[in-house]
């Protein structure tokens, strides 16, 4: 089995050239494909297309891994390391011709994330991490703000769902992308990301490990450890910032228990 090292640099590698094709597809003057898979949930053509290469480059270099996508069937349920790949988060901006959207990859052993590539093509920003040798982007160590308060605090996340924290003097800011939120956390350009729907394993586990690598925590909105093991992939909503303030946003959650819903 590969080491983590090496693990990454297969990541990173597929989510650059993963981006390369996203970039074929973005902003074309040819209309591009999209539907909704259920309600609410778009899907395109370049989703689809992201899928098979990442499948293919990813899964035979790693034949012993299984793999968990949002767009195509699991497998290897079973296997010791798991590939959890979206190949495009927040689908809605791509195919709106918005910024906001990531190939987001990581590899998880014991229902933990053990490498991590997340790829913004448009702003050509590669986050990747590694547990114990922290985030970087495009090379640069990233860090969480060291934010303390709700007042002043800029968070990421629905403003219309987000009232309570709003009336507390924190900002809110929209980013399609769930993981795109997480990276640009640990990133340190925003204080934290407030979730207000169930996730899916996929939108978080790249993300999970830049977010802790750069400082941060990660938990459900009850304080809830996320793993990445479990029989359907959901997770709660997720919320994510340094510690101190990580620590209030549940305090305040928990007291304001519609927030969250």
């Amino acid at each position: 089995m590969a080491g983590a090292d090496t693990d990454l640099d297969l990541l990173a590698s597929a989510a650059l050239e993963a981006g390369t094709i996203a970039m074929a597809f973005f902003r074309q003057d040819q209309r591009l494909n999209a539907w909704e898979k259920a309600p609410g949930d778009p899907v395109s053509e370049a989703d689809l297309a992201l899928d098979r290469f990442l499948k293919d480059a990813l899964t035979s270099a790693r034949p012993d891994y299984g793999w968990l996508s949002e767009e195509s069937a699991e497998e290897g349920r079973d296997a010791a390391r798991r590939f959890i790949v979206d190949p495009i988060d927040g689908t809605r901006a791509f195919v709106k011709g918005r910024a906001d959207f990531c190939i987001s990859l990581a590899i998880v052993e014991n229902g933990m994330p053990l490498a991590a590539a997340l790829y913004a093509p448009v702003d050509e920003a590669l986050y990747t991490a590694l547990p114990g040798k922290g985030a970087q982007r495009n090379g640069e160590t990233l860090h969480v703000t060291s934010a303390s308060a709700i007042a002043g605090a800029r968070l990421m996340g629905d403003a219309g769902r987000l009232v309570d924290l709003r009336h507390l003097g924190a900002e809110t800011v929209h980013v399609n992308s769930v993981a795109l939120r997480l990276a640009l956390t640990a990133a340190g350009e925003a204080d934290g990301i407030v979730a207000v729907r169930p996730k899916k394993d996929w939108d978080l586990a790249a993300g999970h490990l830049i977010l802790s690598e750069a400082g941060g925590l990660i938990t459900g909105n009850k304080g809830e450890v996320l793993r990445y093991d479990g029989p359907d992939a959901r997770q709660p909503p997720p919320v994510a910032a340094g510690p101190a303030l990580h620590a209030l946003l549940l305090e305040q959650l928990a007291e304001n228990g519609d927030e969250s819903r």
